[in-house]
């Protein structure tokens, strides 16, 4: 049985799920040359089987529910997708903002107000792990839960 060509690999690859041009000339690297590699991967591209747009699309649509917009357009832009098209696919999939992103997930994980300052300090930096900017989360975690509802 012959080993499987470097374009055999990619598309094994992207049948999986999506995955940016970075990526995938990353998990290539050790199968060939970075010529071939790039020719493959230009190919691919040309053919619309591999778009960092629809990768950076189907990101954000995936993640968009639990983070807030930092935390997807770091992840995004260390995948290798240019800040453009990062920038493009924000304004394009998240359809709420970050407040109301950031007030689900805290309903889901905390659900009550910080009794305390220690566990207010926990769900900021919960909130903050995940993405959110420092001023969402002191407006969220200010308001009462009466205001919220």
């Amino acid at each position: 049985m012959a080993a499987p060509t470097l374009k055999d690999r990619a598309l094994r690859l992207l049948a999986q799920r999506e995955h940016s041009r970075s990526e995938l000339l990353r998990k290539l690297g050790p199968h060939g040359s970075h010529d071939e590699i790039d020719a493959v991967l230009e190919r691919i591209a040309e053919t619309g089987l591999q778009s960092d747009q629809r990768f950076a699309e189907a990101w954000v649509r995936a993640k968009a529910p639990r983070f807030g917009s930092a935390r997807m357009r770091r992840d995004l832009i260390e995948r290798g997708v240019e800040r453009d098209l990062v920038e493009a696919a924000l304004a394009g999939e998240c359809t709420d903002d970050d407040a109301e992103r950031a007030r689900r997930v805290w309903a889901a994980k905390f659900g009550r107000a910080p009794a305390d300052r220690r566990e207010w300090a926990r769900q900021a930096r919960f909130l903050q792990g995940r993405g959110f900017s420092t001023t969402v989360i002191a407006r969220l975690l200010k308001e009462s839960p009466d205001e919220s509802a």
